[in-house]
């Protein structure tokens, strides 16, 4: 069984389009939570109000990281998904921290981030541009089998 971390943007179904695609394979996975409210007020639900919004910030991000770091450090392979909306650092942050755990990494990002991503990508063991791909290399991790 192959345990796989989908760490990145949140605003399509590019994780739901991997997991469909990967029916059959001895794959498990594992992802953030994606729903970007429960996301940015889990350290106030469950710890208290802030009425700073840094502090608030602050306590959904310690929140999330345990979560993170489970992920992370139980995968087998991370994805790093960086979408065209928003700037996702902690994006960049999950592919850093994978790269310093020794994981196999994976970068799936659309050409114009070749540049600012650079470093990200020298850091994986593939860059990919389409859900399908990511699959494809699962695939052939698993059963060494070509597209096809």
């Amino acid at each position: 069984m192959l345990n796989i971390y989908l760490s990145g943007e949140i605003h399509t179904d590019w994780r739901e389009q991997i997991i469909e695609a990967s029916q059959g394979l001895e794959v498990s996975f594992s992802a953030p939570v994606t729903d970007h409210g429960a996301s940015d007020d889990c350290g106030i639900a469950i710890l208290g109000e802030e009425p700073d919004k840094y502090w608030h910030d602050h306590k959904g991000a310690m929140v999330n990281a345990i979560r993170t770091r489970k992920g992370l450090s139980e995968a087998d392979i991370v994805v790093v998904r960086f979408g065209d909306r928003y700037k996702q650092w902690n994006a960049a942050f999950d592919a850093g921290y994978a790269s310093a755990l020794g994981k196999s990494l994976i970068i799936l990002q659309p050409p114009e981030h070749d540049h600012a991503l650079k470093e990200v990508d020298a850091a994986a063991l593939a860059v990919a541009r389409e859900p399908q791909q990511v699959v494809d290399i699962i695939r052939y991790v698993l059963k060494g089998t070509l597209p096809a």
